[in-house]
This record gives structure tokens, sequence and C-alpha cells, in this order.
């Protein structure tokens, strides 16, 4: 072979060599700028997550908030001025016009379709120990059953037995005011009947806490002498002093929330109560 040759050979080498050298830098900062490129999708769709839960949490705060006004003043907005202001609130707020009716006719006990709605309590545990009880209206409890045990396994929670670690209680809400001093309000509360008395950090509305069965009785005696206007009334499951748990971790924070969030997006759901604060 001779020594022209030799050096084309290694002309040729030379370039194959720079060749894949450039090739390997072009693919190099190619994907950095892909992976750029996915951090930066990863944000916006973290950012767009957060945007969502707060607009699910705020239409099933609408939800219920809608059935509770018609079960306790009807569903007909035209007879019950809290309800067709609060309908239009929620139609400003984006709310579909059919969770709107949905939300109406569950304060009535119905589904959309007329269809009488059951009650259903739904027990669960998210290891390690938060106890969960979900309290549901459905037009079928198997569906219910199934829906909700899916999400529950999603978030590694399994339904047992939690009952036994709440107590059932009577929660009546009240609409504050300013003429009335707390002290005047827990005095009569408790001359009432009633078992613990809570005011809003805003100061607007006392929560009066009562045995399922003095409800009635206790917010009539206490609009009588205070001539305060009901807001809400309910029987909820309160968590026993004794097993009442303190979330560790901002992980599991986030995930307990996220639970919430994913049951309560559930149409059937009512109410969500745990023993976690």
């Amino acid at each position: 072979m001779t020594t022209s040759s030799l050096r084309q050979i290694t002309t040729v080498v030379r370039l194959h060599r720079d060749a894949i050298i450039t090739n390997a830098f072009r693919a190099f900062s190619s994907y950095n700028a892909l992976c750029s490129g996915h951090n930066r999708w990863s944000k916006i769709k973290h950012d767009k997550g957060k945007v969502d839960a707060a607009r699910n949490k705020q239409r099933s705060s609408l939800a219920k908030e809608l059935a509770t006004i018609s079960k306790q003043y009807g569903g007909d907005p035209s007879t019950n001025p809290r309800l067709a202001g609060l309908i239009v609130t929620a139609k400003k707020a984006g709310f579909p016009k059919a969770s709107i009716e949905s939300a109406i006719a569950r304060g009535q006990g119905l589904s959309t379709s007329g269809v009488t709605l059951e009650n259903l309590t739904i027990e669960a545990m998210l290891p390690p120990s938060i106890a969960i009880i979900i309290e549901c209206q459905t037009d079928s409890k198997a569906r219910t059953m199934h829906d909700l045990r899916d999400i529950l396994k999603y978030f590694g929670a399994s339904m047992t037995q939690t009952a036994y670690m709440f107590e059932r209680k009577g929660r009546i809400s009240f609409v504050k005011l300013e003429t009335i001093g707390d002290e005047q309000i827990l005095e009569q509360a408790i001359e009432a009947g009633a078992l613990d008395v809570e005011i809003d950090e805003d100061g607007k509305t006392v929560v009066v806490f009562t045995d399922p069965s003095q409800i009635t009785t206790v917010a009539q005696a206490i609009t009588t002498a205070l001539k305060l206007d009901i807001e809400n009334s309910d029987v909820i499951w309160d968590a026993k002093e004794d097993t009442k748990v303190k979330i560790q971790s901002s992980e599991m924070e986030e995930k307990v929330s996220n639970l919430v969030c994913r049951l309560e997006d559930d149409p059937s759901v009512q109410e969500v109560y745990l023993n976690a604060s």
C-alpha cells in the first residue's frame, strides 16, 4: 500500500470520527432541550393540578350548600330566595346546570330522575391509623360501594370498621350577631343543653354541638332566647379524643388531602370524616 493511500484512509477515519462526535454532541444538546421542556411541562401540569383541585373543592362546597338550602327551605328557587341567590353564585362560578339540578334534587332526597336516594355509610382505614367515615346518598348502593372502594384502594386505604372510633353529635350553625357577646351565647347554649360551643375565627358563625336527639330542642331554645338565625343543622361523626391522630409529615398530609378531594368529587358523597388533624 502506498503512502498516498494511507494518508487518504487516515483522512477518512478522522472525518468519520469528527462526524460521530458532532452528532453525539447534537443528540446530547437535543436531549437536554427535551428534558428542560419536560421539566417545564411538569411544572405546568403541577400548577394546573392545583388550580383544578381548588376548582373541584369550590364546586363540592357549592353542591353541598345547594343541597342544604334545598333541604331546609325547599327546592323551588321561586319560593326560596336563598336558593335562588346561590344558584346565581354557582352559575357565575361555572358550575354546570346539570350539577346544580342534581344538588337541589339531592337536598330533597331524590336523584335528578326522581328516584328516592338511600343513605349509605362507608367505614375505612388509611394506614397506619387514620380512620375514615364517608356519608353518602345514592340511587345505587352497589355502584357507590364499588366506586369508593376503588378510590380508597388507589390511596392504600381499605374498607373496615371504624365507627367505634367516633361518636354521633348534633351540630347547629347559627349566624352570630355583633350585638351579642360570646359569653352570652355560651351561657344560653349550656342552659339549653348543648355539649360544646365553637365560634369561628371570623366571629360570624356560632357552632353548637348537642346530643343527636336534642338538636331541635336546643336550636329552638337558642333561637328564641338570642334571636339567632339557623344557618345549618345536621348530625355528624366526631372522632373520640383518645382516637385522634396528628399527621406527622407533609407527604402524608398531601396524600390525605388528595384522598378527601377524590372522595368528595363523587356526587354520592355528602360528608367525609377523619380522626386526623
